[in-house]
């Protein structure tokens, strides 16, 4: 067996599109034997997760799943190793940077 991680896109619905849509990257563990069988892993954890309900403030909120984005096989565990990366672009950089310094500092303050 291999150990996979797979990346599925969840679009975040809120009253039937009428508010901006989201999107919900998600990535998996995923045991396996190759690709294949983790993609389908992978995409049976997403059907399975799609979902609607109302949400406090009487709006209809639809998780639905797109599809899994990226297998990647992980050839190694080890402390520190790098698992995903993703490269962002921003207007503002420096609004960036405080979003992450302010998250940053809230799990410092557990």
């Amino acid at each position: 067996m291999n150990w996979y991680i797979a990346k599925l896109i969840f679009n975040i619905n809120i009253n039937n599109g009428k508010n901006q849509s989201q999107f919900d990257e998600q990535l998996r563990l995923i045991s396996a034997y190759n690709s294949n069988e983790a993609y389908y892993k992978a995409e049976l954890i997403g059907k399975s997760e799609n979902e609607s309900f109302e949400s406090n403030a009487d709006n209809t909120i639809e998780w639905q799943f797109i599809d899994v984005a990226e297998i990647v096989l992980l050839t190694e565990i080890k402390d520190g190793m790098e698992l995903y990366s993703n490269t962002i672009k921003s207007e503002n950089p420096n609004e960036f940077i405080q979003h992450i310094k302010l998250r940053a500092n809230q799990f410092q303050n557990l």
